[in-house]
């Protein structure tokens, strides 16, 4: 028997082999084609209702995504209720009494599993939810690679120190976007999702009244913005839950905007008008509220880098049946 005669058989089935594990474990633009090939479509109904019954909710998806992503990475951990062997991340500092969209998941999650039982991870989807309600309200579209597997525990603590808050100096917030890989202009970019969206009176109402302990309104914000935002959240502790618009002028619309109002100190949140603080970050805002095309198109690629950060693939995780549960 000639042995050399299967040589190439043997090299190329061990060279199968191994680009078949190395494409397992990676994310796939039709990763779904074959076994759930009306997820997009399911998912996009998904949000358009939900949007369609509260337009706020497309904020709030983006952010619960977000949140997702910078703990640990986009493995659907922000979505697991507690249990008696972890405590989770919805009721970390960021998210307990803010972070909103879980039920419409679950919504798209159920809808998902009649059509493709066991097949499609509550990370992708909520990747894919995040997508569609840019896409919605107006913003850019992208394609997103698919594949991840969800997280098997949650971490407050971790959440706690990880995810940015608008309470702290841009340094501090640019510091943890390079610690996941992003970078400065990641911040900028990102932060443009602030064109849609509110935000509570507590995140910003320091600047109104008591600005770095002067006991006097920050000197940066525009006075008229000022009267009505003190008007929506007047100096009293009830106020704190109140909700201001983090884009008073298109509220419900993906659009560079919100550059405009940080270039007319009109920014809500401190973490916001500081960009207009330092000069790279500044330029970059100032591109941004020239070039809506260009704001659109840094903004899909910043997000194809966010929803890439810590996936869980192959035999990592789980498909989970419900967002909420470990299986």
């Amino acid at each position: 028997m000639n042995t050399k005669s299967h040589m190439p058989l043997t090299n190329s089935l061990i060279c199968f082999i191994f680009l078949s594990s190395f494409v397992y474990g990676q994310l796939d633009y039709k990763y779904y084609d074959a076994t759930c090939p009306n997820l997009t479509k399911i998912v996009r109904y998904g949000i358009w209702s939900a949007i369609s019954n509260e337009t706020r909710m497309a904020a709030s998806l983006l952010r619960l995504h977000f949140h997702d992503c910078f703990v640990n990475g986009c493995d659907g951990s922000v979505l697991l209720d507690d249990t008696s062997t972890f405590t989770g991340e919805k009721n970390a500092s960021a998210n307990r009494n803010s972070a909103r969209g879980f039920e419409v998941i679950d919504t798209i999650k159920a809808n998902v599993e009649k059509a493709c039982p066991s097949t499609v991870s509550c990370a992708d989807i909520l990747t894919l939810a995040a997508r569609e309600a840019i896409y919605l309200t107006g913003g850019p579209y992208w394609s997103v690679s698919l594949g991840r597997r969800d997280s098997l525990t949650a971490s407050q603590s971790a959440a706690n120190a990880q995810i940015p808050s608008p309470f702290e100096p841009l340094e501090n917030i640019t510091a943890k976007f390079v610690s996941k890989g992003l970078d400065v202009k990641d911040v900028v970019v990102l932060s443009g999702a602030h064109t849609i969206g509110f935000a509570q009176c507590f995140t910003f109402k320091q600047r109104l009244f008591d600005f770095d302990g002067s006991g006097n309104p920050d000197p940066t914000l525009d006075s008229s913005l000022l009267g009505n935002l003190r008007s929506v959240c007047p100096n009293q502790s009830d106020s704190d839950s109140n909700l201001a618009p983090l884009d008073a002028v298109t509220i419900n619309k993906f659009d560079n905007v919100y550059f405009k109002n940080l270039m007319n100190n009109s920014g809500l949140l401190q973490s916001d008008q500081a960009l207009m603080n330092d000069n790279n970050t500044a330029s970059m805002v100032s591109t941004y509220s020239k070039y809506p095309y260009l704001f659109s198109k840094a903004f899909a690629a910043s997000m194809v880098k966010l929803t890439n950060l810590g996936v869980l693939t192959g035999q990592d995780g789980e498909i989970r049946k419900n967002c909420r549960l470990v299986n």
